[in-house]
């Protein structure tokens, strides 16, 4: 499958994404922003009403509150085991934050990389691992087109 709208999905790309994103009830999202206007915020707060439990993380703002959540340092400062890890980092952070991925006690079933973030040899090296790979879509755009909305409360 190409880079761009990349999904560990086979035939039915669409079939994986369903089965993730109705299958998915805690996401840990990389790159949580303070600012109302960058996307990360915005889908931080739609995935949050659409019924996830969403730990934020962004060193640079470890401790602080965003829209109710605690903001945590790193994938390991996350207190309960994360399902899917949702990157709102540019592509040349994947590989450190596949490694952080692969040293936690239960690792994340989906590594979902936001709209042009994309790094094939990471997602190789994900699925290889057993990791499902999501590069190059939003979940808070593949939710309305897949017909999902408000199933997942």
């Amino acid at each position: 499958m190409p880079a761009h709208g990349r999904a560990s999905a086979g035939r039915d790309p669409d079939a994986a994404l369903r089965r993730i994103l109705t299958g998915t009830t805690t996401i840990a999202l990389l790159g949580a922003s303070a600012n109302p206007a960058r996307p990360s915020h915005q889908v931080l707060g739609y995935l949050i009403a659409a019924g996830y439990r969403v730990h934020p993380v962004n060193p640079g703002l470890a401790g602080q509150t965003l829209l109710g959540r605690t903001v945590h340092a790193g994938l390991a400062d996350v207190p309960e085991p994360v399902e899917m890890v949702d990157v709102f980092r540019d592509s040349s952070h994947l590989p450190r934050i596949l490694a952080e991925m692969l040293a936690l006690d239960v690792r994340p079933k989906v590594l979902w990389t936001q709209l042009g973030v994309v790094d094939d040899t990471v997602a190789a090296q994900a699925e290889a691992a057993g990791i499902a790979v999501v590069m190059d879509r939003c979940p808070a755009i593949e939710i309305p087109r897949l017909g999902l909305a408000g199933r997942h409360r």
